[in-house]
This record gives structure tokens, C-alpha cells and sequence, in this order.
């Protein structure tokens, strides 16, 4: 229905006339994927660049780790939401099984909508915007303690400074990512860590779990309920690296780590899998190792390098100016592999 007022013009959309506008253009396939398109831009454009850059903006030096990886964590315990509703939801017999989870979808989104109207904006925007005594309520306001009155207002007038000056002396530009050859080396770390991060396939072996577990000797519910304590034991790992770990030893050495444990886990699950693989092999105990080394792949190695790393160093490499940007090209080049 679309009614007007004066100048103003809205719609009401209610289920009669969002069928009558969508439901009689188009298959219901058709409507079914013009939804999933939408979800897709609006989750993944959060996820994946807005929510990264905005907790790297707010965050004190000292726990810039812990809240911009955040960001991984998050997108673990929706793993593990998403797994055990599928385990749950197998055992029905009616369309409630695949009502159910996308029914619980909407939770998650309703609450970030609410939380839209009570997040601060980020106050190095503000200030960039000329808006600076409302920047430095937000400050105020993030830290929250009159004890640290002092230390407010000198990280206040830091950025400030810093802005001004950016502001002053540059011009925000495409080409400003290569424009000196240190700004180049910064942008293709960047890109190459979350290039990375994807070539790790622990996006494969997150969505094919189940045919990787099939291929090693499970079958049944045991599939998914393996799958779900796999999701669980990564949320658990990533909690715990995040808060203890990652700010005390940077983000180099997790990197290191990480990328060697991946790559010794992936040469043994295959090799097993090649030898002892299918529902046929008479080694249980190799198969169960295979197991093992995908879920210590993704739950350990994974969870503490490049999972959560990827997203804090992409947040810290570019100077204020062009941290949008550079955190938008990497954000594309993980999309792009993956």
C-alpha cells in the first residue's frame, strides 16, 4: 500500500501487499534467492568490513586484539548456533525442519537492530566530521570511568590532532593504497593475509564437514553431532586466545603458528584419508585420527592464527584516513577467494 501525505510518501508493507508487489512477479525460487541476495549483502558487508573497522576505532590500544577479534568469534558461535539447530532439526519428519532455522535467524537480527539505537558512533568519525563534542562524550562514555578523566582527554586530544592533521595534508583517494611504497606493502599485506586466511580451506572443511566425515567411516546423526562439538571447541579456543593470548605475543608469531599446524594437520587427514578413507575400511583407529587431526585443523590451529588475526591486522596496518578503504580492499579480496 503506498499512501501520501503532503510531500511525504511511505509505504505500509504488510504480507497482502508485499505479495501483491513481489509474490505475483516472480517464482517462488526466484523470491526465495532475491532474499538470500539480501541477507548475504547486509550480513556480510557488517561482518566483514563495517564491524571490524568499527571495533578497531573504539577500542584502547591494549584491547584492540580481544575486541576486533571479536569479529571471529562471532562468526563461530553462529557456526555453532547453525550447527546444533541442524543436529536438533534432522529428527523432525515436517517442513518445521527447515522452518525452524530460518525462523531462529530473525533473533539475531531483530537484537542487532535494537542495538543499532543505543551504539555510540565511532568518535574518530565524529571528529573527522567536525562533530568533536560529540566525539568526546563518546569517549567519555566508552571509558567509563571518571578515574581515567586524564587519560580521556589526552587519547582525545590525540586524535583530534591527528585527524586535523590527516586532514589537513592529505586527500582521501583510491590510489592513496599505493601511492608510496610503504602505503603498497601495507595494502598487499593486508589483501595477501586475508587471501590467505581463505587458502587455508578451512571453508571447505567447515561447510563439507559432513561428506569429510562420511569419507572417514561416520554415518548418522553422529555426523552433525560431531560437526556441532567441532563448532563449539573453536568458539571455546578463540574465546581463549583472544583474551589471554593475542595482545601479549602480536599477530605475526599466531600467523606462523597457525599456518604450520594447518599444513602438518591437512598433509596427515589426507594421507589417511587416501588410504583408509571410506565406510568400507576395515582401520577404525586411522579413520578416527583423520577425524581428529579436522577437527584439531579448524578448532585449534585456525582458531588461533588467522581466524581472529586476519581481521585485527587488516584494522591496524592503515593510517586513519584510509582505513575504510584498505580495510574494504582486503575485506573484498577474502570475499574474492573465497
Amino acid at each position: 500500500m503506498l499512501s501520501s501525505d503532503g510531500c511525504q510518501e511511505q509505504f505500509i508493507l504488510d504480507r497482502r501487499s508485499f505479495r501483491r508487489w513481489f509474490g505475483h512477479r516472480m517464482p517462488q525460487h526466484e523470491y526465495d534467492n532475491l532474499c538470500r541476495v539480501l541477507v548475504g549483502l547486509s550480513a556480510h558487508r557488517l561482518s566483514t568490513t563495517v564491524v571490524p573497522l568499527y571495533q578497531s576505532e573504539i577500542a584502547p590500544p591494549h584491547m584492540r586484539g580481544l575486541l576486533t577479534g571479536l569479529t571471529q568469534w562471532m562468526i563461530g558461535l553462529g557456526f555453532l548456533v547453525a550447527n546444533w539447530v541442524g543436529y536438533g532439526c534432522q529428527f523432525l519428519k515436517n517442513d518445521a525442519q527447515w522452518r525452524i532455522p530460518l525462523a531462529i535467524q530473525i533473533v539475531p537480527a531483530v537484537m542487532l537492530l535494537l542495538g543499532m539505537f543505543v551504539l555510540p558512533f565511532s568518535p574518530r568519525w565524529l571528529i573527522a566530521q567536525g562533530r568533536e563534542d560529540e566525539a568526546f562524550a563518546v569517549v567519555q562514555r566508552l571509558h567509563g570511568n571518571v578515574k581515567n578523566a586524564e587519560f580521556t582527554k589526552l587519547e582525545f586530544a590525540e586524535m583530534v590532532e591527528q585527524i586535523k592533521y590527516e586532514k589537513a595534508n592529505y586527500q582521501t583517494k583510491f590510489s592513496d593504497l599505493w601511492e608510496s611504497k610503504a602505503m603498497l606493502r601495507r595494502t598487499l599485506t593486508g589483501m595477501a593475509v586475508q587471501i590467505c586466511c581463505q587458502f587455508t580451506g578451512i571453508n571447505v572443511s567447515a561447510y563439507f564437514q559432513p561428506t569429510l566425515y562420511r569419507a572417514l567411516g561416520l554415518s548418522g546423526p553422529k555426523v552433525l553431532m560431531i560437526t556441532g562439538i567441532n563448532g563449539a571447541l573453536g568458539v571455546i579456543v578463540t574465546g581463549v586466545f583472544i583474551t589471554f593470548i593475542l595482545d601479549r605475543v602480536g599477530r605475526k608469531p599466531p600467523l606462523i603458528f597457525g599456518a604450520i599446524g594447518m599444513a602438518i594437520c591437512l598433509a596427515i587427514e589426507s594421507a589417511i584419508n587416501a588410504k583408509w578413507g571410506g565406510e568400507h575400511s576395515t582401520n577404525k583407529a586411522a579413520q578416527q585420527a583423520g577425524i581428529a587431526f579436522i577437527i584439531i585443523f579448524g578448532s585449534l590451529f585456525f582458531s588461533v592464527s588467522f581466524g581472529p588475526v586476519s581481521w585485527v591486522y587488516q584494522s591496524e596496518i592503515f593510517p586513519m584516513r584510509i582505513r575504510a578503504l584498505g580495510t574494504a580492499v582486503c575485506t573484498c579480496s577474502n570475499w574474492a577467494t573465497k
